[in-house]
């Protein structure tokens, strides 16, 4: 059986509208209250930056710059 997704903040189940704005948040105050957590900092992407992933990123960028990206 598959489940119906939940609210990432307060855990409501949302109806799965790719039209409406909030998803997947049920309402506008729960987006905002995620948005203003990232602002603050709450929210970090943290990955170690190891020599070999810097070259990666790196050889990335120059590649979409030859590309005209």
């Amino acid at each position: 059986m598959v489940r119906a997704p939940s609210c990432p903040i307060c855990d409501a189940t949302v109806a799965p509208d790719t039209h409406e704005k909030t998803f997947p948040f049920c309402s506008a105050r729960c987006r905002n209250i995620d948005l203003f957590r990232w602002a603050e900092g709450r929210y970090a992407l943290v990955e170690p930056l190891t020599p070999d992933k810097l070259a990666e990123i790196e050889l990335r960028e120059e590649m979409e710059g030859e590309d005209g990206g």
